[in-house]
């Protein structure tokens, strides 16, 4: 079972964005993390207040997006066959031009292995 959660400091932006006393940042990219499962591989499921990956260890810009419908942007990112080579990621989060993590999702180990490239999809559903 995967889990995922909007962050509260993403819930602070959005509803200041709202009210018009901000702008509100601009997707920038995917964090990737192999700290969310325990000893069993279960997924470690994030909370509301997380305001990072358990285990970060790459980020990388966007790919692409497409609006799915009018309440779901879909983010594309792509590791190249270099990138987290080794690495069994079981979170991702995304982060806005500011820096901060605004959504984390969790999951089961993904093995990159160093021959592949991968493509994650996370959608941003309102």
């Amino acid at each position: 079972m995967a889990d995922a959660v909007v962050t509260l400091i993403a819930r602070k932006k959005m509803v200041r964005a709202r009210a018009g006393d901000r702008e509100l940042s601009p997707i920038a990219g995917m964090a990737f993390g192999t700290g969310a499962v325990d000893a069993s591989g279960v997924p470690i499921p994030p909370t509301a207040n997380d305001s990072s990956l358990k285990n970060e260890i790459f980020r990388k810009a966007v790919d692409s997006y497409t609006f799915t419908d009018d309440t779901t942007c879909r983010y594309l990112c792509t590791l190249s066959v270099s990138e987290c080579a080794g690495e069994n990621i079981n979170e991702i989060g995304l982060y806005d031009e500011d820096g901060d993590i605004i959504a984390i999702k969790s999951f089961k180990n993904k093995g990159k292995d160093s021959d592949l490239e991968m493509t994650f999809q996370v959608d941003d559903i309102f």
